[in-house]
C-alpha cells in the first residue's frame, strides 16, 4: 500500500478529522429507517446523517455534488452532462479511495481527507483548492491514474454524479436504499463480514425480510412523513467488492448475489414524492397490495 501524502493544510483554522464510517445498527423489529448516508464527493467515504429533509424530484441534499474527473474527461461545469461513472475516480476502477477518511463542510467549504496519521484540507469552492485537491490525488498512488493529476468537478443541487445519472434526470436525482436484512442474508450465505457501506446507499432500513424490497418496483413506501416512489432494483457493479473498512477488494458480490440469489440486484432506487425530514428510526410503510419476497435462495 503507498505510504500516505503528506501535504500541508491550505486552511489556517482547524476543522474536526472526520471518524471513520460507522456500520448501520440493525433495527430488526418493525420496519423503519436504520440509517442514513450522503457522499458529498463521488467515490470518496460516506457522511453519516442524523436526519434529512428531501424535496420532491431531488436527492439527498449534498449527495454526489463533487466529482475526481479522470484527466482525458471533459466536463464543462458550466453546461454539465451526465457521464458514465467509469469517467471519474470511483471505488469500481480505484479501491485505493475507501482508504480515506473524508468530511466536507458545506458552510466553509473544506473538504477534509485523513489518511493514517495526515491530514490535508482544502476549500474546494476556490480554485487553489480545486488545485490542491488534484495534486494530492495525483501523488496518492492510486493506480488508473499511473500519476496523473484528476480534476475535481462540481456539479449542483441539479446536477449530481450519481451512477444512474446516465439513464434520466429523474435517476440522476434517486435515493439508494439498502435493506440490512438483506446485507445479513448475503453474509450468512458466503460466510463472511460483510459492511454494509459496501453499497453506498443514503437510506438503509431494517423490520422487513431479505429481499422483500425487491418486490416493491413501482410502490410508493413512506419513511416517516416523506413519500416516495420505488424506480427499480440495484444491480450491482465491483464498487462493492471493496470493503469500506480496509480497502481491500476481498469479495466478489455481484457473484455472490448471483450464486445465492440467481441475480446480481441488491438495494432499490426511489424518487421522492412528498417534501418532509426523515431520521433514523422512523417507520417505514409498505403498501400491502406491493409484491411478495423475490430474494429465494438457490442453495
Amino acid at each position: 500500500m503507498p505510504a500516505p501524502v503528506p501535504m500541508p493544510a491550505p486552511v489556517p483554522e482547524p476543522v474536526p478529522v472526520p471518524e471513520p464510517v460507522p456500520v448501520p445498527e440493525p433495527s430488526p423489529g418493525r420496519p423503519s429507517v436504520a440509517a442514513l448516508y450522503r457522499y458529498p464527493v463521488k467515490g470518496l467515504s460516506a457522511e453519516p446523517l442524523s436526519s434529512v429533509t428531501l424535496r420532491p424530484g431531488r436527492g439527498v441534499p449534498g449527495d454526489r455534488i463533487w466529482a475526481l474527473a479522470r484527466p482525458d474527461t471533459a466536463f464543462d461545469e458550466a453546461d454539465p452532462v451526465p457521464l458514465p461513472k467509469t469517467r471519474f475516480l470511483a471505488l469500481v476502477k480505484d479501491a485505493e479511495l475507501a482508504r480515506l477518511r473524508t468530511s466536507f463542510d458545506p458552510a466553509t467549504g473544506i473538504l477534509t481527507i485523513v489518511d493514517g496519521a495526515e491530514t490535508f484540507q482544502a476549500r474546494i469552492g476556490e480554485a487553489a483548492g480545486a488545485t490542491a485537491v488534484a495534486g494530492y490525488f495525483a501523488r496518492l498512488g492510486v493506480d488508473s491514474l499511473g500519476g496523473a493529476s484528476p480534476r475535481l468537478v462540481a456539479g449542483s443541487d441539479a446536477h449530481r454524479f450519481t451512477d444512474v445519472s446516465v439513464t434520466s434526470a429523474e435517476y440522476m436525482h434517486a435515493i439508494s436504499v439498502i435493506n440490512l436484512a438483506t446485507v445479513r442474508d448475503l453474509a450468512a450465505h458466503t460466510g463472511r463480514d460483510v459492511h454494509p457501506v459496501r453499497f453506498r446507499a443514503n437510506v438503509y432500513i431494517d423490520g422487513v425480510p431479505p429481499g422483500a424490497e425487491l418486490g416493491w418496483v413501482g410502490a410508493r413506501l413512506r419513511l416517516g412523513a416523506v413519500e416516495a416512489d420505488v424506480l427499480k432494483r440495484t444491480t450491482r457493479c465491483m464498487a462493492t467488492a471493496v470493503d469500506p473498512s480496509t480497502a481491500r477488494r476481498d469479495l466478489h458480490v455481484p457473484r455472490e448475489l448471483n450464486a445465492a440469489y440467481g441475480h446480481t440486484d441488491c438495494g432499490i432506487y426511489l424518487a421522492v414524492r412528498s417534501a418532509g425530514a426523515i431520521r433514523p428510526g422512523d417507520p417505514l410503510t409498505v403498501p400491502a397490495s406491493s409484491a411478495p419476497p423475490t430474494q429465494t435462495p438457490r442453495r
